[in-house]
């Protein structure tokens, strides 16, 4: 994401204030990788997620977030669509389109710790509990949820529902975000496992010591941030 940051704002300074607190997922597929797969099936084009190294949006089409990612399989007229490197968004993704979907054999490994029986005891828990969870979940999973949305929707939408309860499924951070603006509502999370460590590695003491030294800048080589920025560019055309 900070390459992202520095591909489309390339005149302006981005920091990263850890080095390690990269994406599991991320790294999961690279652009030689992408590159192997692309020969394999020639002229299908390629959707990657957002959270892909910028030499993966390079070898990319078009890039997706969680939640525009129908809309953005839906621009394409090919029948056949590679997407990496979530093979459970694939999943979500194939569940909900007549397209086929050739997948990298990627995962989230915070989502896939959410496991269908941690679902089934919250909802014994909580009945009267509203299910949102994250489409990187396993689909047996999603089957059993309410609704499947990006975080930043649950946010939107434990706001404007009329529920008082929600089993929250993502990464257990955004609980605290949901309790501070949630107006008295209720959050459980899906698990007490879906914790990030990379994403726990940025602290504010990094934050105010990458900003004092200005450490660890990232920087995008011209070639691939050109090609990364078409993908990004026409993501953000059908957003």
């Amino acid at each position: 994401m900070a390459e992202t940051a520095k591909i489309l704002s390339p005149g302006k300074t981005v920091l990263i204030p850890d080095l390690g607190s990269g994406c599991p997922l991320a790294a999961m597929i690279t652009a030689a990788q992408l590159r192997d797969l692309k020969e394999q099936h020639p002229g299908i084009p390629v959707i990657s997620y957002v959270n892909t190294s910028a030499g993966v949006k390079a070898e990319s089409d078009v890039c997706c977030t969680s939640s525009n990612l129908l809309k953005v399989a839906d621009s394409f007229d090919s029948d056949t669509i590679i997407f990496t490197p979530d093979k459970h968004l694939a999943n979500y993704l194939r569940s909900r389109t007549d397209k086929e979907i050739i997948a990298w054999n990627g995962y989230c490994p915070t989502h896939v710790r959410i496991l269908p029986e941690h679902i089934l005891r919250q909802k014994r828990l909580h009945p009267k509990a509203k299910v949102l969870v994250h489409p990187e979940c396993r689909l047996d999973v999603i089957e059993l949820a309410d609704e499947v949305m990006s975080t930043g929707a649950m946010v939107r939408r434990t706001k404007t529902s009329s529920a008082s309860e929600f089993v929250i499924g993502t990464e257990t951070g955004l609980i605290h975000r949901l309790r501070k603006e949630g107006s008295g509502k209720r959050f459980y999370p899906a698990s007490e496992l879906a914790v990030c460590p990379n994403m726990k590695r940025i602290t504010p003491h990094k934050v105010l010591s990458s900003l004092k030294g200005m450490q660890h800048e990232v920087r995008v080589p011209d070639p691939i941030s050109r090609g990364a920025r078409k993908a990004i560019d026409r993501m953000l055309e059908l957003a």
